[in-house]
């Protein structure tokens, strides 16, 4: 299994909703086809073609992706099934 989709499952499990890293959760975007739109200062916006929601997420101090904003991507994805079309390379 490659790192990104270990990372998409623990996006995926609420038990991992706090130690998700920034980093990690801007890359499951991208891999699950999101564009970065924009960046201001330390906010990062994405969206993607065809979904009417865009996402806004920011770290939190120590580098992790804040609880909030994990359980919005993790709703947004499941609400339209996008971990059901991904394949790993």
């Amino acid at each position: 299994m490659t790192q990104w989709r270990k990372t998409l499952e623990r996006v995926l499990s609420p038990e991992s909703t706090r130690s998700i890293r920034f980093e990690d959760l801007c890359n499951v975007l991208i891999r699950l086809g999101f564009e970065e739109r924009r960046q201001t200062g330390s906010h990062r916006i994405f969206s993607k073609f065809g979904l009417p929601e865009i996402i806004n997420v920011q770290p939190r101090p120590d580098g992790f992706a804040k609880p909030y904003q994990v359980r919005q991507v993790r709703n947004l994805i499941l609400r339209y099934g996008l971990h059901l079309s991904v394949h790993s390379p």
